[in-house]
């Protein structure tokens, strides 16, 4: 696992980076930030599996920082870190992999690591069986994740388009982002594309962006607040 380390100050950097080669041998260290610019560039250029983020910098803090790390299309893993636990709840609230107290022991160190461990475990048996389930006729039937090109928010129902028709469901496109992470991507407030799908955005002449998915005859709109994250995944 590569990893990031975000802390102003050298000492607390130095201890967690002595702590982690010190008793897991599994991580590697990629490098070191000292302030939340420095940080977000070097997750741009380093792509770390897990940066561990201090929330107390001057400038740019670690809770600044993690918001725009939710808007890539595929963020790291986050564990904060702090000397005033009062932060614990706007850590959680950013779905932080884990939270540590200054000074960091090994003991939780280790109880961080591990909890990261059975999430990825858990994420990766989901993800062997993803399917999305619709009513035909008085009938289940379910489409593999992998088949599916978009979802489209109508009314009260979403329509799913996928390999060989479509359907309508009664899941909100918030639940299906929230379900489905690593595959969906919302590229307008009533669309949801399928990220191995897209094949290219293009810009029209009237200034608007459309995107293209493979095997999927229409251009579907891309918003203006959703074109930076279109492009990361691109």
């Amino acid at each position: 696992m590569n990893v990031l380390i975000v802390d102003d100050e050298p000492l607390a950097r130095a201890r967690l980076k002595r702590l982690l080669a010190e008793n897991h041998t599994s991580i590697h260290v990629q490098g070191e930030a000292g302030n939340g610019n420095d940080a977000l560039m070097k997750i741009e250029e380093l792509q770390p599996d897990l940066v561990f983020l201090d929330i107390d910098m001057p400038g740019l803090n670690g809770i600044e920082v993690a918001n725009q790390l939710n808007d890539l299309a595929v963020p790291p893993a986050i564990i904060f870190i702090t000397a005033h636990p009062e932060h614990a709840l706007d850590a959680m609230q950013l779905n932080a992999a884990g939270y540590l107290v200054k000074p960091i022991s090994e003991k939780s160190l280790q109880h961080a690591l591990q909890q990261l461990g059975r999430l990825n475990r858990v994420h990766l048996q989901q993800q062997q069986t993803e399917k999305v389930t619709y009513q035909l006729a008085g009938t289940v039937r379910s489409i593999k994740i992998e088949s599916i090109f978009y979802f489209y928010a109508q009314e009260k129902y979403t329509k799913v388009v996928f390999d060989g028709g479509e359907a309508l469901i009664e899941d909100s496109l918030k639940q299906l982002e929230m379900q489905y992470p690593r595959h969906l991507l919302r590229i307008h407030r009533n669309t949801l594309v399928n990220k191995n799908k897209i094949l290219a955005l293009h810009t029209l002449k009237n200034h608007q962006h459309v995107i293209e998915l493979k095997g999927c005859t229409p251009f579907l709109a891309v918003s203006r607040r959703a074109l930076k994250s279109v492009k990361s995944v691109l």
